[in-house]
């Protein structure tokens, strides 16, 4: 069988806004507003933001390695590297990355609903209703399945011509809107109070909440870091031997810590100057207190489309990434097409979202299982085989094209051997606990 010719990245920047744009997702807009409001606000933060650099980063150089060096797909990257009993391990991120779209979608759809919403002003009359009308049934079904047709539609086109292309379009453009976005929030009347909220940590409540705080904020962090997925292995695959992993890894880290906090800058004022309780509306909450916010606004139908288009634009960027790492696993040992490939998984990915697409409580199981089960475990088995098993190898990988001394190659070994599997051990644990209590609550309601 012969296999087809891998692309690369034609530039070192089309990498780097392919990574951020894989990384500056839902998780970033959707997701972390909520996080942070359902954790403490500012204490969240300050959790987050420690699980970013000190187990973010380096696992993400960890992904960035293995991928360069195998120039293959999460799978087959391992036997590429001479380790063949580990392909277990890309398997387990390529279904992370598989399970993750399925549901992703599901509220990629929501998304759109919410940009024609916001253009004709439907949700003014009532954002809690037109939320529950559209985030379950047919409909939602139907706009899931037209969310995997665009993803699909990018990535069929191939990494140079439809992920590299796309993304130097949406990033800069989820930039300048959310940017503007802030500028506008920071004019709201009351807004001061969510800045507070936002930026401004009380460490008792962080000390007495850490049990909860610590799963929630380093899931955070995976999942806007496209960690444990395979989407960094797979970018990093299509690089040039000569590029420094960790300063675009730096580069990609920071620029999507920005966006993330960027996002919570238009968010909390808009909140706390409508007297909304930050947090509230579960996963809905960006589509009901948001939506909610617009509809009381002036120009809100104007705002509406801005903030929805900016999750528009997140919520694809990211969900390419997820539909190459399966795509390139088949492109990799077959000879079908892209085109046939990206369409043949797509639908595949629809077809296991649809029980997402009927109910929230589905949805929310769908997704804790990533955050607290996939997602973990993968990083972990990650970090075990380039800290203990690959770790001569990782090195050498990590300082080629740098001029990364032994002594910062070796700190960062020690984090991917130590602190960084310890801190992704204890939310692994924690994470199986929320799991554990949310089947008890489920097997109280059904007796």
């Amino acid at each position: 069988m012969a296999q087809q010719q891998r692309e690369t990245w034609t530039t070192r920047v089309g990498f780097i806004l392919a990574a951020v744009g894989s990384a500056v997702g839902l998780g970033n807009v959707w997701q972390f507003p909520f996080q942070t409001g359902a954790n403490g606000g500012a204490a969240f933060i300050v959790v987050y933001l420690l699980a970013v650099f000190l187990i973010g980063f380096p696992a993400m150089l960890a992904e960035f390695v293995i991928g360069r060096r195998a120039e293959r797909n999460p799978i087959d990257a391992f036997a590429r590297l001479g380790h063949r009993n580990w392909k277990v391990v890309g398997a387990l991120g390529t279904l992370s990355a598989f399970w993750i779209l399925s549901f992703y979608s599901v509220v990629g759809g929501w998304v759109i609903r919410y940009v024609i919403g916001s253009v004709r002003g439907t949700y003014f009359g009532g954002s809690e209703a037109y939320f529950g009308a559209i985030s379950a049934g047919p409909e939602a079904v139907a706009f899931h399945a037209v969310f995997m047709a665009l993803t699909v539609g990018v990535v069929a086109f191939g990494v140079t011509d439809g992920i590299e292309r796309s993304t130097k379009l949406m990033v800069p453009s989820i930039v300048v809107l959310l940017g503007g976005l802030a500028v506008w929030a920071g004019t709201l009347e009351g807004g001061a109070a969510g800045y507070a909220y936002y930026l401004s940590p009380d460490l008792d409540a962080l000390l007495s909440n850490l049990g909860s705080i610590l799963p929630a904020a380093v899931g955070q962090a995976f999942f806007t870091l496209s960690l444990g997925m395979g989407a960094m292995i797979t970018y990093a695959s299509y690089l040039g031997r000569d590029d420094s992993l960790p300063a675009d890894g730096a580069t990609i880290v920071i620029l999507n810590t920005l966006v993330g906090l960027l996002a919570g800058l238009v968010v909390f004022p808009i909140l706390f100057s409508l007297g909304v309780e930050p947090g509230s509306g579960g996963l809905g909450a960006a589509f009901i207190t948001l939506a909610g916010a617009f509809a009381q606004l002036p120009a809100g139908r104007l705002l509406g489309v801005a903030f929805f288009v900016v999750l528009l634009l997140a919520a694809l960027s990211s969900a390419i990434s997820l539909l190459e790492v399966v795509t390139s696993y088949l492109v990799d040992n077959t000879d079908r097409s892209r085109r046939s490939l990206a369409v043949a998984l797509g639908l595949a990915i629809f077809l296991l979202g649809v029980p997402s697409a009927f109910g929230l409580s589905i949805l929310g199981w769908y997704n804790a299982i990533a955050y607290n089960l996939l997602l973990p475990l993968s990083v972990l088995c990650l970090l075990l085989f380039v800290g203990w098993v690959d770790a001569g190898d990782g090195v050498d990988e990590l300082r080629r094209g740098t001029g990364l001394s032994e002594s910062g190659a070796a700190a960062w070994l020690w984090f991917v051997r130590t602190v960084v599997p310890l801190g992704v051990l204890v939310t692994l644990l924690l994470g199986l606990q929320s799991l554990a209590v949310r089947a008890d609550l489920l097997a109280e309601a059904i007796v």
